[in-house]
């Protein structure tokens, strides 16, 4: 993969900045007293950029992470077949599980804001049902199987979940890093789910 030019560097900068001050300005203020005029002032562009990056507000805060789908998915069709659709995952994962991990802040805000205003999970159901149905016709291919016969539809459902998950109990906690989580929850799914351990009374 060749690095990126100086013009789409740019764009990445602008587009995260418009995310991260949406996310801002909502976390502080609420979701209705903030407007696209907000937030390209407080991000230092027009309206009219905005509007080249995001067609909402509410898109910009959900965040628009279709091309790192796109090159995880390559990455996991790509990943040496001796391993299994989990391992793959993990491996293809990587650089996405890197970057969250260097966005400890802004992923807490994120989910901050979503809980605050369940409105804004509609937007993010359509993405993700979305990048699901890829991600099962990527499954299907890796096992040599149809994606509609079951097993791939529900090895994406169980990674999907365990995404989740991860990212949840990683924006609650401190000192471990979000490659934790995620290989912790994964590797209770290869050892059938057992019980957690009690903590002691």
């Amino acid at each position: 993969m060749t690095d990126l030019g100086l013009r789409d560097r740019k764009k990445q900068q602008t587009r995260a900045a418009l995310t991260e001050a949406a996310l801002r300005l909502v976390d502080e203020r609420g979701l209705d007293a903030v407007t696209v005029e907000d937030i390209s002032a407080a991000a230092d562009v027009s309206p009219r950029t905005f509007f080249n990056y995001f067609a909402t507000k509410d898109e910009a805060l959900i965040g628009d992470h279709t091309a790192d789908d796109d090159v995880m998915r390559e990455r996991f069709l790509a990943v040496e077949p001796a391993l299994s659709v989990f391992e793959a995952i993990q491996v293809a994962a990587e650089p996405v599980i890197d970057a969250i991990d260097r966005e400890r802040e802004l992923w807490r805000r994120r989910i901050r804001v979503m809980t605050a205003n369940p409105e804004l999970v509609a937007g993010l159901m359509v993405r993700s049902a979305r990048s699901e149905r890829e991600l099962i016709e990527a499954i299907g291919r890796r096992a040599g199987v149809a994606p509609d016969s079951g097993w791939p539809v529900l090895a994406a459902g169980v990674i999907g979940a365990v995404f989740r998950s991860a990212l949840l109990s990683w924006a609650k906690s401190d000192g471990r890093t979000f490659a934790d989580h995620v290989h912790e929850a994964f590797g209770a799914i290869a050892a059938g789910m057992p019980d957690p351990i009690k903590d002691p009374k």
